[in-house]
């Protein structure tokens, strides 16, 4: 039976899993990576970090099975979204940190070093904008590259090749300049729907007119799965493969998410996706919507056509810390350092115990607005920051657990303010589908079932985001005549939690509050600016 190995690039580590054709995940391995914060608005990466972290992940998943290299037919990727790779002419790193240090070559999906250029972009209103939420995020290729252009002109006059990072890596293992459907629409301004997917008179109003021919990049990118080549001798000598496996052009991460959770749902009956929600939430939680047709949905990224499957529409709202948030609130507090790697392990342990001891409410009076590195959805606005009401005079480890217990219900309340937006344009979202850490932690899951109204659906103890990737590099390997064929073949079941009634009440008022909060943040700040 043919093999297929996907590979994961989060904003952490690599992650790779050995699947058999059928979409079962036999194994999986993973490396760590490091994130460079020089600042706090700045996120950078070593690009030949990265590859070295995938060989290593790639060789283990394949030892820990003893599959025969010839076995494994088909191979893709899927990476952090706009991470962008920038390369010189000889295909050497150029730095996009002020240190000039080179080895800082990666800008990581989450550094928000461009929000003047993004606000530049959103000021031109063109129509681009539609298709991005109608506001331009500094997480997006183009204020990015903006930005290295204007503060870093040596790098920018360098510059051969600009990367998203999936598309990085699968030229590194095929040799391909192609460049996925998928990062080019959802992150570089790309049209897909229009004849010309490069909106030129976009870039140049904003200052950038040389960005495709800089970058690198083709006048028309590769479907989702499309077979990019064989593996290059030298790739398959670095990864213990062979040359016979195919790279299947890759795709972003949460979007691979989606394929796996989302992708085999309704085949035949595309409009049945309306009730569904995929959410990929580890760091931070992506909220990716399919249709037939395109809807546009203020402060949510899309539509994007072609993205995951062909001939359907993408929406994305997203949330930039929620498992971030959780990590920095345990870190903020000195009972909660003391913690060490069990952190999250105690916390919640202690909660069960104060929710038995004083109910299920747990601190009503304390209440958390999310939005400690901006609000991307559905209110588009980067520069909101994070609110915390109802703070005591008590720094024990039993306040840290309320605070955590709160911010926990203030993620899920997110999460319902996304899909209410998107109900609102045409959806009818009743089902949520998960995957990433946060199907880890019972607390969070409590909360998107009861505090939404949803159904949540997780996968148990598959990888929907790995599995999406195996989908395309199933696709590449020709084991399936389409994407959604083999989305349909490789589908796994998951199971079920329905939401408690019981607890309606009490999330609604909360929830009631959480928009309040919103509207007082945004009070304050117009008094601040005037």
């Amino acid at each position: 039976m043919a093999k297929l190995i996907a590979v994961d690039v989060g904003t952490a580590s690599v992650r790779a899993g050995l699947f058999a054709e059928d979409g079962r995940l036999l194994a999986r391995h993973s490396h760590p990576i490091t994130l460079h914060r020089p600042a706090a608005d700045r996120a950078e990466q070593d690009c030949r970090e990265i590859w070295e972290a995938v060989v290593r992940s790639v060789r283990e998943v394949r030892r820990e099975t003893g599959v025969p290299a010839e076995e494994v037919r088909g191979l893709s990727f899927d990476a952090t979204s706009c991470t962008l790779v920038l390369l010189d002419r000889e295909d050497r790193p150029l730095p996009v940190s002020e240190d000039g240090d080179p080895r800082w070559n990666t800008l990581v999906w989450m550094d928000h070093r461009a929000i003047a250029e993004a606000e530049r972009c959103t000021a031109t209103g063109h129509e681009v904008l539609r298709h991005v939420g109608g506001v331009m995020s500094p997480e997006m290729a183009v204020p990015k590259l903006l930005w290295i252009k204007h503060h870093l002109p040596a790098s920018w006059a360098a510059v051969a090749r600009v990367f998203d990072l999936a598309d990085y890596l699968t030229w590194k293992a095929s040799g391909s300049p192609a460049r996925s459907q998928c990062t080019l629409t959802c992150k570089w301004s790309y049209l897909a729907h229009r004849p010309e997917g490069w909106q030129r008179d976009f870039l140049a109003e904003v200052g950038l007119p040389e960005m495709v021919e800089k970058a690198g990049l083709p006048e028309r990118p590769a479907a989702v799965g499309e077979d990019l080549g064989p593996l290059s001798e030298e790739a398959a000598r670095q990864l213990g493969l062979t040359p016979a496996c195919r790279v299947g052009a890759g795709l972003i991460d949460a979007h691979a998410g989606a394929l796996g959770l989302l992708g085999g749902i309704a085949p035949e009956r595309p409009e049945l996706l309306d009730r569904h929600l995929a959410l990929i939430a580890g760091t931070s939680t992506c909220h990716m919507a399919m249709s037939p047709e395109p809807r546009h949905v203020f402060g949510v990224w899309g539509p994007y056509f072609g993205v995951v499957l062909p001939d359907l529409w993408l929406n994305e709202g997203g949330q930039p810390a929620t498992g971030a948030l959780l990590d920095h609130i345990i870190a903020w507090s000195a009972a909660g350092a003391a913690l060490g790697e069990a952190a999250h392990v105690r916390i919640l342990a202690r909660i069960a115990e104060l929710r038995r001891a004083e109910g299920e409410d747990l601190a009503p009076r304390l209440h958390v607005l999310p939005d400690f590195h901006g609000n991307r959805s559905p209110l588009a606005d980067p520069h909101a920051l994070g609110v915390i009401s109802g703070l005591a005079l008590d720094h024990s480890f039993d306040a840290l657990c309320r605070l955590y217990y709160r911010t926990a219900l203030a993620v899920a309340l997110g999460t319902r303010h996304i899909i209410e937006a998107l109900n609102r344009e045409g959806y009818a979202i009743d089902t949520l589908h998960l995957a990433g850490g946060h199907t880890r932690n019972p607390l969070l899951m409590e909360f998107y079932a009861d505090a939404t109204g949803c159904r949540v659906v997780t996968p148990g103890e598959e990888d929907p985001v790995l599995l999406g990737t195996a989908i395309a590099a199933a696709t590449a390997a020709g084991l399936h005549p389409e994407l959604a064929t083999a989305a349909a073949a490789m589908r796994r079941e998951g199971t079920v939690r329905a939401p408690d009634p019981r607890r309606r009440r009490s999330h609604d008022r909360a929830y009631r509050v959480f928009l309040a909060m919103h509207e007082h943040r945004r009070a304050i700040d117009s008094l601040l600016a005037g």
